[in-house]
């Protein structure tokens, strides 16, 4: 691809989340949203293979189908209460039909079929893209409208959580395992959404700060299936030694970054009178602790035993930059001592 239509689409990406951001009218929301969709998909099937196509199609469709969803329901609260105006939703009908929209879009649980199979024909820094960025603009809308029934969203968030787990427990390709994973810790922000909102935003930072590694991870020792894990040792063996922890972050375990979000979740939910959601939640949480267990033993504790007949990738110079896989890795893995911080920072 040409660098220049590179950074045009690049631009396109940037400039629609943007304009989702600043909108404070549902067409310039919906608009900012088309964008960001639009651009992504040239991205999507850059390298012209089938299952890249097939992926930009599905995308494109469930997109399509979301953003028709959302217009339609913009225009319902316009028609029923006369203003356009995100944050003045109040007739409970198009609330309900804008939260499954964006459900939708951001891959929630049971609307989240999409999101494994366009995650697994996409090369891993669109991937990223797409588990990470196109996340942003939905959330900034659902963190602006104000749920009348907080019982979808619970439904939403504790399905989430069943299926991220329990889908992921056979699966050996990475990008569905990651696939999964976001389905899950979707789950765990918006459970508390209504409850909390800046506690949403820190978990999905939190969540964006590991998945951004562990992306990095696969794509620095270009893996796609469970089995091209066990020769990454011979390829950077440093990087191999901190990917567990990497992994175990996202799992949720003490002392690492990502106990700090499901710790509070937990927390306030129990405040809430919700301690049955709670332990479900928390119980959900093993599901996806085993199969990041999995990818570790596969990366640490095996070796591979194939002979390959070409040129051992461990040998040839990397030309991946390793700065941000640093940078992200140790934000991963030593943020949670400076939980009391971030907590006063956002006023949690």
């Amino acid at each position: 691809m040409s660098p220049f239509i590179l950074a045009t689409l690049l631009l396109g990406l940037g400039l629609g989340t943007t304009i989702t951001f600043a909108s404070s009218h549902w067409l310039l929301a919906w608009m900012g949203l088309e964008m960001s969709t639009l651009a992504i998909i040239p991205l999507m099937a850059q390298h012209y293979h089938p299952r890249a196509v097939e992926a930009a199609t599905k995308y494109f469709l469930t997109q399509a189908t979301a953003a028709a969803m959302l217009l339609f329901a913009s225009t319902t609260n316009a028609w029923l209460s006369g203003q356009w105006e995100i944050q003045q939703m109040s007739h409970p009908l198009p609330v309900t039909m804008i939260t499954i929209a964006l459900a939708l879009k951001i891959g929630l649980a049971p609307l989240h079929s999409w999101l494994p199979e366009v995650l697994q024909g996409l090369d891993l820094t669109t991937g990223l893209i797409l588990s990470t960025w196109q996340k942003l603009a939905p959330f900034a809308l659902l963190l602006q409208i104000q749920a009348n029934n907080p019982t979808i969203l619970i439904l939403l968030g504790i399905t989430s959580t069943l299926v991220g787990g329990w889908g992921g427990l056979n699966q050996t390709q990475l990008r569905k395992v990651l696939a999964y994973s976001s389905i899950a810790h979707l789950g765990w922000m918006i459970l508390v959404l209504q409850f909390s909102p800046s506690l949403t935003f820190l978990t999905l930072i939190t969540y964006f700060l590991m998945t951004f590694s562990t992306f990095l991870v696969f794509k620095l020792n270009e893996a796609t299936n469970i089995n091209s894990l066990a020769t990454s040792w011979t390829k950077a063996p440093a990087i191999t030694a901190l990917a567990p922890l990497v992994l175990l972050s996202l799992g949720g375990l003490p002392p690492l970054t990502g106990f700090m979000p499901k710790w509070l979740i937990l927390q306030e939910l129990t405040k809430q009178d919700l301690a049955p959601i709670a332990t479900l939640a928390a119980l959900t949480a093993l599901l996806s602790l085993y199969f990041y267990l999995r990818l570790t033993y596969a990366m640490t504790l095996t070796m591979s035993p194939n002979t390959l007949n070409i040129s051992p990738s461990w040998r040839l110079p990397s030309s991946q930059h390793t700065l941000p896989l640093a940078i992200s890795t140790t934000a991963t893995l030593t943020l949670l001592p400076l939980t009391p911080a971030m907590t006063s920072l956002l006023a949690l």
